[in-house]
């Protein structure tokens, strides 16, 4: 009665063009959260497994390395997919390559 409908009618099409912003701007803080993460969590892990990956191609036999369950011992051979360490005089073992966690400076396993 005393709102002209012509008044009620042009309200909702005036907010919808404030309501573009308000939608920007609420999902600002989502996309800044997806760039903090992804440098500060994926960029750094990528980087890891690339090293990892190329420590693990650039095996050679000789090498003195530590697996994944704690093992020192030498490379004595090398496969596609597996590597034979030498853990004692006569205990060779194989392994999947991506067990090799580190490589060690020579003469570290006696």
């Amino acid at each position: 009665m005393f709102i002209s409908s012509a008044f009620a009618q042009a309200a909702p099409a005036a907010a919808s063009g404030g309501d573009m912003t308000s939608t920007l701007m609420s999902m600002l803080p989502l996309l800044l959260m997806f760039v903090v993460l992804y440098f500060v969590i994926i960029r750094p892990q990528m980087k890891k497994q690339k090293e990892h990956r190329a420590m693990i191609d650039a095996l050679s036999v000789g090498d003195e390395v530590v697996t994944a369950g704690g093992f020192l011992g030498k490379v004595s051979k090398l496969g596609e997919a597996y590597v034979g360490i030498a853990l004692a005089s006569g205990v060779d073992v194989q392994m999947q390559r991506s067990a090799v966690v580190q490589v060690l400076p020579k003469g570290t396993v006696k």
